[in-house]
């Protein structure tokens, strides 16, 4: 069995939404790592315009839970869940421990600090029931 590393990807895209741009780069370097195309978002306002504009790509939403803005990211989890509902969701805060009957859509809770393999089980595993 290959590593996380050797797995093939389909063209899954990403939607990361953190308002501390080291953790969004360390984000973005784990993800592409894992084979990931990745889009950056610094808030939820930021990642609600972007999924207007190119929400045909993008497949995975991961967003924190604490942000400035007009809502925080399990707002913006539920926002994306009735407006988008294909579209897996992954929740992670340093901060909150978030319990699955309160993430939209049989999406995931992951723990900050991110570690690859977490990360990747976290999205392969969202949008189903567990």
């Amino acid at each position: 069995m290959g590593s996380i590393h050797e797995r093939p990807r389909p063209s899954e895209t990403v939607l990361l939404v953190d308002d501390d741009e080291l953790v969004r780069m360390f984000g973005v370097d784990i993800l592409e790592e894992a084979g990931f195309r990745v889009i950056e978002a610094d808030s939820a306002d930021t990642a609600l315009r972007t999924l207007e504009a190119q929400v045909k790509a993008v497949s995975v939403l991961v967003t924190d839970v604490h942000m400035p803005g007009s809502m925080d990211g399990h707002e913006l989890a539920r926002v994306v869940h009735e407006r988008w509902p294909g579209i897996k969701i992954v929740i992670t805060s340093g901060r909150a421990q978030i319990p699955p009957r309160d993430i939209p859509d049989h999406g995931r809770f992951l723990p900050k600090p991110w570690k690859l393999a977490a990360m990747v089980s976290a999205i392969e595993a969202s949008g189903t029931p567990s």
